[in-house]
């Protein structure tokens, strides 16, 4: 068999093993190897007559249809099979769905993300995946865009520490672990930087803001052998970035030296013909990919006789595919996919699929994704509960007896809470009911379970969000895919607000449930506003004027404009979409049962007028404010509160405050507990460059510690960060690092009255 196929022979080189394939195939069957189609099509179109080297959206029972089409194609070269596996196993039944990227974002622990990414993985490669298109490096700008909760949030260095740290997850010990899938980093690059929030809008930004912001996660991970790339869909400067040679060729093959896989969005190259206009027809638009450096096109089947004709018409050369195709075929024997072409696993699925120890790791990821932005002591309930391993509620305050009323919309809501990219959003057709109800415990599911005994929970729902109607442009885009139908808000419904306001009358404390739906979050979902929809609002003021202490849980995808009845509230928890078990988390931090540790990876506006909100923008403006409102954001990037309260002081730089590039800066601060509960409170350290050659940001994340404090403990928290690191892109496009005067800046947020400032200066060369 080996001496008739050469390349199934596993004592030869990749590279040999590749060269002789390439040899074998046909301008037809190389084409096809670059397309990635969806499984939901035909599959036999697909595998047979497009000869695909790659699918996604495969329901297991189409996944294993396509893998017995490949086995009847006449060099068998084995499928590569991606997903959106973005915060879990996404479209997999009984999967663990972990909170959303920019959930546990709100974590600021690398360690705890490269362990839920390991969890997916191990989860993924059981059911025959092999390739998830995560994580999401865009940086969040303005909070409209609707894929701001796939994120990690609007600042680059907690981005890159967070997506490296899932990337080590997802690709394990190596390719050649069974468990291992390949990571995905995208959305290469300035994909975030929308105009007015609009997806896949033309991104208006210079090469020295990507240099300066964008870029460096993208360059971490790929220096740190993220094994592909995923091309955003937005043009910049005119040219869309799936034949941007100056992104693609110049920085990411050029000066990052990378080798991997690049794979375009959905639909990319169609897209250049039909929207973007910027391609006459398939056979232009297929040669530019090519020449451009793409490898797998996503869902554009006219590529296939696009690049055909673009051959044929002497546009391109058979052997111009060679690279990509090359490319995918080293990839997919690195895998050992032609030995074994890790099809789904029953046996290993029964084991590993939402499994005890992932819904452990689940809990575990939910608990740290929870941010408590306001608390004027109501909170926790009853003045905290204590539980004694598994057992009983214990303590004085377990013997009063209290009524909890839970009301909301999204109080038990267990589709809405795992957020987007998790069944039911939309993307996978054979889920519709989404997740396994079982497997999701709701804020009022969670609480009911927490509460001591003879305890009181009642419900009312208080308000609807949104309605459905058709978009009235039709029900398809140009190109086929359906459109998402328009979001009608609702009416406040007086009788569901009469309802909830005398479940409120009636108890001790009222946890009011509200926030956004799926209709509102994800891929073409943009939003014009930001507020609370329906008859939310509506809902708040009317449990504020009911003097029942009041707590809000704003379960959102991502920030939102509050209305002033939640910022009086008694408490404000934002819980992101916090997975399967965010309602057991939700429920223990407000009986006190745990602690609160998250801290935001995003800031919130006080008005969509007011966006985008970043804390690191440029400096440089007339005023400080708005004529009619006030710049500063309603809860900043870094925020976060703790049942106990913690003191920074004494920051000082070690040693001599005078350093060249090639030093490192010791910066230390004693952070104490002055409260009597725990406390892990995450220690921040910003940069300042006093002056710069060209405009660059006020201060910057550039190193944190998290450190475990008990009550009345005080600690030295020492911080190191290389100078090399204090750099700025200049005017020209370099980046490097000015000599004179800096302040680190350390404390709890990234708020300029919540830090210590240190003065240091890097001394010029020589």
């Amino acid at each position: 068999m080996t001496d008739q196929l050469p390349h199934l022979d596993t004592s030869r080189s990749v590279a040999d093993r590749v060269a002789h394939l390439l040899a074998l195939m046909t301008p037809q069957e190389k084409a096809g190897q670059m397309l990635q189609l969806d499984a939901r099509g035909d599959l036999e179109d697909v595998v047979l007559a497009h000869h695909a080297g790659s699918v996604l959206h495969a329901s297991p029972e189409r996944l294993a249809a396509a893998h017995d089409l490949t086995a009847r194609t006449r060099l068998r070269i084995p499928l590569l099979v991606g997903e959106d596996c973005i915060h879990g196993h996404s479209f997999f039944e009984g999967a663990t769905i972990f909170p959303t990227q920019l959930g546990m974002a709100a974590s600021w622990d690398a360690d705890l993300l490269a362990r839920v990414a390991r969890a997916t993985a191990v989860e993924a490669s059981a059911t025959g995946i092999h390739w998830t298109f995560s994580p999401v490096l865009c940086i969040a700008r303005d909070l409209r865009w609707g894929r701001v909760n796939e994120t990690f949030g609007e600042d680059p260095f907690l981005i890159g520490e967070l997506a490296s740290a899932m990337v080590r997850g997802y690709q394990g010990e190596g390719l050649t672990d069974a468990t291992a899938v390949l990571a995905c980093a995208k959305h290469f690059a300035g994909y975030s930087e929308t105009q007015g929030g609009r997806d896949a809008s033309e991104a208006d930004i210079s090469r020295r803001k990507l240099r300066s912001w964008f870029l460096p996660p993208f360059e971490r991970v790929a220096r740190e052998g993220c094994r592909t790339f995923m091309l955003g869909y937005q043009t910049t400067d005119g040219v869309p970035i799936t034949v941007n040679s100056w992104l693609l060729d110049e920085v990411l093959r050029g000066e990052w030296g990378y080798t991997g896989v690049l794979v375009t969005d959905w639909d990319n190259v169609g897209r250049m013909v039909w929207e973007q206009r910027v391609q006459p027809d398939h056979a232009h638009a297929a040669a530019a990919a090519v020449r451009a450096g793409n490898d797998l096109v996503m869902t554009t089947p006219g590529f296939f006789a696009g690049a055909l004709e673009a051959i044929d018409r002497g546009m391109l050369a058979e052997k111009d595919l060679d690279r990509a195709v090359g490319r995918i075929l080293a990839l997919k024997f690195e895998l050992g996919l032609f030995e074994d072409p890790r099809r789904p696993e029953p046996r290993r699925q029964r084991a590993v699929v939402g499994s005890d120890d992932h819904a452990r790791l689940n809990l575990e990821a939910a608990r740290r994704s929870l941010v408590l932005l306001t608390n004027d002591g109501v909170l926790p309930l009853a003045g905290g509960l204590v539980r004694v391993g598994d057992g009983p509620t214990e303590g004085p305050a377990a013997e009063a007896v209290r009524t909890v009323a839970v009301v909301g919309p999204l109080a038990d809501d267990p589709q809405t809470q795992l957020g987007d990219w998790a069944g039911s959003s939309g993307q996978a057709d054979w889920l519709p009911d989404g997740q396994p109800r079982s497997m999701i415990t709701t804020v009022l599911d969670g609480l009911r379970a927490a509460v001591p005994d003879g305890w009181r929970v009642t419900e009312a729902r208080g308000a609807e969000i949104l309605s459905l109607a058709p978009d009235p442009e039709g029900a398809l885009f140009p190109d086929g895919q359906p459109r998402p139908p328009v979001v009608v808000p609702a009416e406040p419904d007086d009788a569901l607000i009469a309802e909830a306001v005398a479940a409120a009358r009636d108890a001790d404390h009222v946890v009011a449930v509200v926030g956004d739906r799926i209709e509102l979050v994800g891929e073409g979902r943009s939003t014009a506003t930001l507020e609370l929809l329906g008859g939310q609002v509506a809902l708040l003021e009317a449990l504020e004027a009911t003097g029942t202490p009041l707590v809000v849980v704003l379960l959102a995808s991502k920030p939102l404009v509050l209305p002033p009845a939640a910022h009086r509230a008694g408490a404000l928890l934002w819980v992101a979409n916090p997975g399967m078990e965010g309602g057991r988390a939700v429920a223990e931090l407000l009986l006190g049962l745990t602690e609160p540790s998250g801290r935001l990876p995003v800031s919130f506006p006080r008005h969509v007028g007011q966006q985008p909100t970043y804390y690191n923008q440029v400096r440089g403006q007339h005023g400080s404010r708005y004529a009619d409102l006030t710049q500063t954001p309603a809860f900043a990037f870094g925020e976060g509160l703790s049942y106990s309260t913690v003191a920074y002081s004494r920051a000082a730089v070690a040693a001599s405050p005078l350093l060249t590039v090639a030093d490192t800066v010791r910066v230390e601060v004693t952070v104490a507990n002055t409260g009597d509960r725990p406390v892990r409170e995450t220690v921040q350290l910003y940069i300042r460059d006093e002056v710069t050659s060209a405009s660059w940001t006020d201060r910057e994340l550039k190193a944190f510690r998290q450190v475990d404090l008990a009550p009345g403990e005080e600690r030295r928290v020492a911080i190191e960060l290389p100078v090399a690191e204090c750099s700025i892109v200049d005017g020209a496009g370099v980046r490097r690092v000015e000599p004179g005067g800096f302040e680190a800046l350390v404390g709890p947020s990234s708020r300029t009255e919540d830090l210590l400032a240190v003065p240091f200066t890097v001394l010029p060369p020589g």
